[in-house]
């Protein structure tokens, strides 16, 4: 393949991997209310969907739930990788395998499975049992993102800190997580973003009294697609396109010289 065949090639692929994002931003500033046709620019629909107290509900519960369970995620996925990282203890092997099983395995087993389980302890479905569920669900990338940084760490550093008397715990605080922090900061975003997309096991696992955006949005959709949908669709993509950024300079954003 010559030159020109390769550049065409890799415009391709990214007109067909982005010309639909591009038609739901173009379109969320379209003056018509119903119809593909463009009948002028207009930031009305943004209005709209400012004005929609509901949606902004929903949204406001997607982004608690997205935080917390990022949250708890990171707090153990962290610790699971450090220990899987530093220390020697039976069943190490499985354990570090079952991790990439979940991370394989489809949403929708997960789904099933924490839904069974949620009807045999007979606990209703709402916002923890939403928690517990994306908690659960981001974990394991958490810990395979933490690890892979920990892999690189030189161990001299921690049996110097140790012949100067520092315990686990000091070194876990002041060497271990500084280090580890691009990593850490990576999988909290990362489990954030996978919190918000969700859709298949939020559905199984969701209650009346609890709604999110992303089955918020498959509703609507439902029914037609609305102008106010490209504009939330549009908002979202700005924000997860914010959160790869922020992602993007964690991980490999580069050391001050000394």
């Amino acid at each position: 393949m010559n030159k020109f065949g390769k550049y065409f090639y890799t415009i391709c692929v990214y007109i067909f991997l982005y010309l639909p994002i591009a038609v739901v931003i173009i379109f969320s500033f379209n003056n018509a209310s119903h119809s593909l046709v463009w009948q002028g620019f207009t930031f009305k629909w943004y209005g709209v969907l400012f004005h929609n107290s509901a949606l902004l509900r929903v949204a406001g519960h997607s982004l608690l739930l997205g935080v917390l369970a990022a949250t708890c995620a990171t707090t153990i996925g962290t610790l699971a990788a450090v220990s899987l990282f530093r220390y020697r203890f039976f069943g190490k092997k499985i354990l570090h395998a079952l991790i990439f099983i979940l991370i394989l395995s489809p949403e929708i087993v997960m789904a099933i499975s924490l839904l069974l389980l949620y009807s045999f302890l007979k606990i209703p479905l709402g916002f923890w049992t939403l928690l517990l569920a994306h908690t659960t669900l981001c974990i394991p990338f958490v810990a395979v993102t933490v690890y892979s940084r920990a892999t690189t760490l030189d161990t001299d550093i921690f049996e110097a800190a140790m012949d100067l008397g520092a315990t686990d715990f000091t070194i876990f605080r002041k060497i271990i997580v500084p280090l580890l922090s691009p990593s850490i900061i990576a999988g909290w975003l990362l489990s954030f973003t996978l919190s918000l997309d969700d859709v298949i096991i939020s559905y199984f696992v969701t209650g009346p009294t609890f709604d999110i955006l992303p089955l918020k949005i498959y509703s609507m959709v439902r029914l037609g697609i609305k102008p106010e949908v490209n504009a939330l669709c549009t908002l979202l993509l700005a924000f997860t396109l914010f959160v790869a950024i922020v992602s993007y300079r964690s991980i490999y954003k580069k050391k001050e010289p000394t």
